[in-house]
């Protein structure tokens, strides 16, 4: 580890955020005598966010709890243009009600890990709309445009991936760069802000806005990333075969996002706890060393952390009380998805497709053939078996050890 002078670097470094950093010296002195305003952008493209912004939310609140000053920018324009970042295709259009509602949704999640308010260092909502949908096209190229090159925008490796791999690429996404870069630029003017940060995909974009805030008004502006994380079998943070791992209740229920949290890879208990929660270094040591089964109670424990920092400490409680319930003997936790089953039955495939267990009836029925799936703890293995249950009563549906939901009559 760099022997940081600031709270803000010396934390990020040794909860293990930074990927690359610019002039460290430079920003870690600045961040030792004063605050610093520091941003991460967000577009709306969905009414949650997933858990692969969780580490860049992480970094806004270890930029306030060592006493700076977060700002979350909702990208209402950027949303509007799309992100080539990371991506094969072209983004979907969105109205500006879709994005005011995502926009809506988004926050609520932020308000439980930030304190937002008028102090020095309370965090603080903008949407980049506000600025980026007055600009007249001829004044912004007029303005902005001397100070990029092509040759230098089709070096940067979220345009070579789209080139290389011959998707298109639209001038309207192509522009996105230099949205964000303008972003930048105007929140130090507005805010006083000196800090960008993202994933290491963002380095490109974060460092156009330094440049170009440097260039137009003398600014000395900061960039700051965390490398992409993956999970310790080499998948996307965020996703899983089911799906999306969303940070709102409406998308994800409770028990499903700490679930996500209890069945991570013993490999990455240590790394998600310094990311995603505030245990101290010390506990996180111990309880990352824990051995054989043991390893499973820190896996609770980050579990718990997560979901009581990320959905509020009733939910954390009743889901880990519904795992209880449910792996130690027959109980019927009652936090697990629910299903409801009409009059006329229905087959256990289409049960498991429609829960979001198996992502086809294809897959269900391999499933079943398997023996993964039992109701009431009886194995099922006619791919046609068809699920009656009388109205109001119950009955378990499981794929394998950690998939269960309750099956109701109505």
């Amino acid at each position: 580890m760099t022997d940081y002078k600031s709270d803000l670097l010396r934390l990020l470094d040794e909860r293990g955020y930074i990927h690359q950093v610019t002039d460290a010296g430079a920003l870690d002195a600045l961040a030792a005598k004063q605050v610093v305003p520091g941003y991460i952008g967000f577009d709306a493209t969905a009414p949650s966010l997933h858990i692969g912004s969780l580490v860049q939310i992480m970094m806004l609140r270890r930029l306030q709890q060592t006493g700076h000053k977060p700002i979350v920018v909702m990208g209402g324009g950027t949303t509007k243009i799309g992100d080539p970042s990371g991506k094969d295709e072209s983004r979907k259009m969105l109205t500006d009600a879709d994005i005011d509602a995502n926009i809506a949704g988004i926050r609520k999640v932020f308000e439980r890990i930030l304190t937002f308010g008028d102090g020095p260092t309370d965090a603080i909502m903008v949407n980049n709309d506000e600025w980026l949908s007055g600009l007249g096209y001829i004044e912004l190229l007029r303005d902005v445009g001397p100070h990029f090159t092509v040759n230098r925008m089709l070096t940067f490796e979220s345009v070579k991936r789209r080139l290389d791999r011959e998707q298109p690429l639209t001038f309207l996404e192509f522009n996105y760069m230099i949205l964000q870069a303008y972003d930048f630029l105007e929140l130090a003017r507005r805010e006083d802000c000196r800090l960008q940060m993202g994933g290491s995909d963002q380095w490109g974009n974060i460092v156009n806005g330094m440049e170009l805030g440097r260039r137009k008004d003398g600014h000395e502006l900061f960039g700051l990333t965390t490398e992409l994380l993956t999970t310790a079998d080499g998948a996307k943070m965020g996703k899983t075969a089911a799906g999306a791992v969303w940070l709102n209740e409406e998308q994800l229920p409770d028990y499903d996002f700490w679930q996500y949290w209890r069945n991570v890879d013993d490999r990455d208990v240590g790394r998600f706890m310094r990311l995603f929660t505030d245990l101290p270094l010390d506990e996180i040591a111990r309880l990352e060393a824990l051995e054989g089964s043991a390893i499973n109670d820190a896996k609770v424990t980050l579990a718990n952390e997560v979901t009581t920092l990320v959905r509020g400490a009733e939910a954390a409680a009743a889901a880990e009380k519904t795992a209880s319930e449910t792996f130690s003997g027959g109980g019927m936790g009652g936090d697990l998805p629910t299903l409801a089953v009409p009059a006329e039955g229905i087959r256990i495939g289409a049960a498991l497709t429609e829960l979001g267990f198996t992502a086809s009836n294809k897959e269900a029925k391999r499933k079943i053939a398997e023996g993964a799936v039992r109701l009431d703890d009886a194995a099922i293995t006619d791919p046609g078996h068809l699920v009656e249950l009388p109205a109001g009563t119950d009955a378990r549906l499981s794929l394998g050890k950690k998939k269960h939901a309750i099956l109701r009559g109505s």
